[in-house]
C-alpha cells in the first residue's frame, strides 16, 4: 500500500512541475512575441527566458527520483 502512495507523490510532484512550467512559458511567451515583434534585437535574451522555467521540469524530475529511492521503489 505504501509503495503506491510513493508512485502517486512522484507522479504529482512532475505533474506540478510541469503544470508549473506549461504557465510559466505561456506567459513568457506571450510576452516574448510583443517584445520581438518591436524589437527584434532582444531574440538572445528571449529564448534565455523561455529557458529558464525548464529547469522546474528538471528539478521536479530530480524530486520525483528522489521520492522513489528514499521509499524503497528503487530497486
Amino acid at each position: 500500500m505504501s509503495t503506491m502512495w510513493i508512485v502517486i507523490s512522484a507522479a504529482g510532484v512532475m505533474a506540478m512541475s510541469a503544470l508549473a512550467t506549461a504557465w510559466a512559458q505561456s506567459k513568457i511567451g506571450t510576452a516574448g512575441a510583443a517584445a520581438l515583434a518591436e524589437k527584434p534585437e532582444l531574440a538572445g535574451t528571449i529564448i534565455i527566458l523561455v529557458a529558464i522555467p525548464e529547469t522546474m521540469v528538471i528539478l521536479g524530475f530530480i524530486v520525483a527520483i528522489l521520492i522513489i529511492l528514499r521509499g524503497g521503489g528503487g530497486g
